[in-house]
């Protein structure tokens, strides 16, 4: 693998940090601004909605920008929110911060996941992508845990300001491992839109908002419901996360490898599982064991989607897959605001805390819905039985068959 995935690597390892920190500290920030659990998960909700809306926005500006000058000015967006949320004086301040750091979270992994796959062989493509965001989910092993530890015994502000600093090594190392990538000729924002009229990357991208959000309905109240259900330690929770980082890191790179292989059949074992261990989370959230383990599983299924979901739309989107790449990363966090919300609603109607294992296990359940059905409509040919001639970013042309 090229060194260059290990500079996206380092920036995905300072966003994945900030994306999932906020959920160890949810308490420690509820209490500072005086708030309720539910209403703190807005800093969820308010971030992935600021992806999904980031995602295009910041592609679609970036079209005229150079690739890698595009990854250093949004690691530099990335830097700005996070210290923004560090010394935030009211929760709606924070809230901003959160939202302005998220604008380059989709636009960064979309583009980077165009750059990943362009910098190998073709049979190597979601491999390249499982290593970029195998940053994402090292940052859930060590910069998680520790940022968690880190925020509730020093404060959860020095933890986002280390978060900043971490931006900063990410930008240092795309510029100086990311190499000079001019950007692509012969592909304009019309031919970037024409990919949303593919029903298989719609689908496709259906799939990631259901599937992943099963993922976050759980594990965005995973603090109060270890604390308050398992019986938990509040330091508990660091390692708790740890756990849960190192079954992320596992299915992803699981996801990639066999995403290369058989890519829809890796859709259906993971998703299935997925829906029937977060069912099961409801009731193994009461023995503390049990809970762990369940903890580890939801993090490796639910990242063994992430590198098939995410070739599936590039293979859909073909010869023009920037803006679809971006806005699937957008689609991932789409799924998280969903589930984060639909969990605090559960929760705040009484249900206990937890009620969000339900709504994830019926989020992921039907996400495998849409995985046969699209699998389906392929076989029959009746979204994709043409040839379409595209222009490749160096402006040759290729025929692709579908």
């Amino acid at each position: 693998m090229p060194l260059a995935l290990l500079a996206l690597a380092i920036g995905a390892f300072g966003i994945g940090t900030t994306e999932f920190v906020i959920m160890g500290l949810l308490p420690e920030v509820a209490s500072d601004f005086g708030v309720s659990i539910p209403t703190a998960g807005l800093l969820v909700t308010g971030y992935a909605l600021g992806v999904v809306i980031g995602a295009p926005l910041m592609t679609v500006l970036g079209t005229k920008v150079a690739r890698k000058r595009m990854l250093m000015l949004l690691m530099g967006l990335f830097i700005a929110g996070n210290l923004l949320s560090a010394v935030a004086p009211a929760f709606a301040v924070m809230l901003i911060g959160r939202v302005i750091a998220s604008l380059a979270h989709g636009a960064f992994f979309g583009i980077g996941s165009v750059v990943a796959a362009g910098l190998v062989a073709p049979h190597k493509k979601a491999g390249a992508i499982a290593m970029m965001f195998t940053g994402l989910t090292v940052a859930n092993v060590v910069g998680v845990p520790l940022g968690t530890l880190i925020g509730q015994h020093v404060g959860w502000r020095v933890t986002f300001g280390i978060v900043a600093a971490l931006g900063v090594v990410g930008l240092a190392g795309i510029a100086k491992l990311v190499p000079e990538l001019p950007k692509a000729e012969g592909v304009h924002l019309r031919h970037e839109l024409a990919a949303f009229k593919n029903s298989q990357v719609l689908l496709a991208m259906a799939m990631t908002v259901l599937g992943f959000g099963g993922v976050f309905a759980a594990i965005t109240y995973i603090a109060p419901m270890m604390t308050h259900i398992a019986g938990f330690a509040d330091g508990s929770v660091t390692w708790l996360l740890v756990l849960f980082g190192l079954g992320m890191v596992g299915g992803n790179l699981v996801g990639g490898k066999f995403a290369d292989r058989a890519l829809m059949p890796m859709l259906y074992v993971s998703l299935g599982a997925l829906a029937v261990v977060l069912a099961l989370f409801t009731l193994t959230a009461h023995n503390k064991i049990a809970a762990a383990v369940t903890i580890a599983l939801i993090g490796a299924l639910g990242f063994a989607t992430v590198p098939p979901l995410q070739k599936r739309v590039l293979d859909q989107a073909h010869g023009a897959p920037t803006l679809a790449s971006a806005v699937n990363i957008g689609a991932f966090n789409l799924g998280n605001a969903l589930s984060a919300w639909l969990g605090g609603l559960v929760i705040a109607a009484g249900y206990g805390y937890t009620a969000p294992n339900w709504v994830g296990a019926a989020l992921a359940a039907a996400a495998l819905v849409l995985a046969v059905l699209s699998s389906a409509l392929e076989r029959r040919g009746g979204t994709h039985s043409t040839v379409v001639a595209s222009r490749t970013p160096a402006g040759q042309q290729t025929s692709v068959h579908h």
